[in-house]
């Protein structure tokens, strides 16, 4: 049975050790109709839409076995709390890694991490989380542990069950056991930083690389006021993965493209580990702050970020940008401003305390009835995670 714990502020507490344990304290609380806060580490409190005080919170957070690893096979089986950096860490004992880069890496869990879809610079080469994810365990509110997938990387039976889960924020079912397909790390890694004067050249840089035969692994774009590696410049980071050869042909192609620092070893690292937490260290500094998240095309990406006076960042090869407001209000007034362009937006993170007077996700789009009816098929009474995505659901 799961341990119950002392009550704190969000109702009683449960910690499940075992998927059969997760379910059982799920069903039971459905059961009576009382409301449910799920989560992992609780990492992504300031995400998404409002944590809403509940009678039970169930945490992951006992669920953190390594169920089955085939480095051979590119396979890992793992339960959702498993903490991600330990996850990380594993893989890479063996150079082999799941490059999601998500923020709030240092405390999130798997599940929370597949749960919120999160993502960082490398999504432009290997995907997001649907497109690691091959299988996946989860539970339901009528006590129902399904199965979804495999340990395959071509089986594709049932997956779309498992997807349903991704970028769900727990408003769905709870997630017990994920299965990624892993990737081999590349021989060598190097960062090329080029420094610009102006959005316009930047672009130009950017749309230069974009047409031309190198395939970076990430291509990120900070404006002034982000202030990234300490410069007053726009900055185009360029990640490049591969053999000494193939790297080295990217240092010098991209010296045409503009004045470029190349960062090699623990400065490579440091640099991107920065781009991880810049959410988190915003966030940390700026107790009324909000980030908006902005999804354009290539073309609309320059439009949006160049009159920008907020620190932005923006996967600058897929159309991502994510503005910093200091003020909330600010991130709410630019929301508008954006959706009234036809562009998709949301609040991606705000104070907790300020997200109930917040349009967090004003245009959700033509597949939100979908949505709907999904959780009226898998949480009818609506006590699970109520709110959390994006005040939608």
């Amino acid at each position: 049975m799961a341990r119950l714990l002392e009550p704190v502020s969000n109702g009683m507490l449960h910690t499940p050790e075992t998927p059969d344990d997760l379910a059982e304290a799920l069903s039971r609380a459905a059961r009576h109709l009382r409301t449910i806060c799920l989560e992992g580490n609780g990492s992504k409190r300031l995400m998404a839409g409002p944590v809403a005080c509940a009678d039970e919170t169930v945490t992951t957070a006992a669920l953190h076995r390594v169920l089955e690893y085939e480095p051979r096979d590119l396979t890992v089986s793992v339960e959702a709390g498993l903490p991600w950096r330990e996850f990380t860490a594993l893989l890479r004992q063996n150079r082999q890694m799941v490059p999601l880069d998500p923020p709030f890496a240092e405390q999130a869990t798997v599940g929370g991490v597949v749960a919120s879809n999160s993502s960082g610079p490398r999504r432009r080469l290997y995907g997001t989380a649907r497109d690691m994810v091959i299988g996946m365990c989860f539970v339901t509110l009528a006590r129902r542990i399904v199965q979804s997938g495999g340990m395959v990387v071509k089986n594709v039976a049932g997956l779309d069950m498992a997807k349903l889960m991704i970028g769900s924020f727990g408003t769905l079912a709870a997630i017990a056991v994920v299965n990624f397909k892993v990737q081999p790390m590349p021989e060598v890694e190097r960062t090329m930083l080029l420094s610009f004067a102006d959005s316009k050249t930047a672009f130009e840089a950017r749309a230069r690389l974009l047409a031309s035969v190198l395939q970076p692994a990430a291509i990120d774009l900070f404006n002034p006021p982000a202030g990234v590696h300490g410069s007053p410049a726009w900055i185009l980071a360029v990640r490049a993965a591969g053999n000494q050869t193939a790297v080295d042909r990217y240092q010098r192609d991209l010296a045409s493209l503009g004045d470029a620092q190349a960062l090699e070893g623990a400065p490579h690292e440091e640099f991107w580990r920065q781009v991880e937490d810049f959410t988190p260290h915003f966030l940390a500094a700026h107790p009324d702050g909000a980030v908006v998240r902005v999804s354009a095309t290539l073309t609309d990406l320059e439009k949006c970020m160049a009159p920008l006076t907020v620190p932005a960042m923006a996967r600058a090869g897929s159309g991502v940008c994510y503005m910093y407001f200091d003020e909330t209000g600010s991130a709410a007034r630019y929301l508008a401003d954006v959706a009234g362009l036809g562009l998709k937006a949301v609040i991606e993170f705000a104070p907790e305390a300020r997200k109930s007077e917040l349009e967090l996700w004003p245009a959700p789009g033509a597949d939100f009835e979908t949505m709907r009816r999904l959780k009226a098929l898998f949480d009818p009474s609506n006590v699970l995670n109520r709110g959390r995505l994006y005040h939608r659901l």
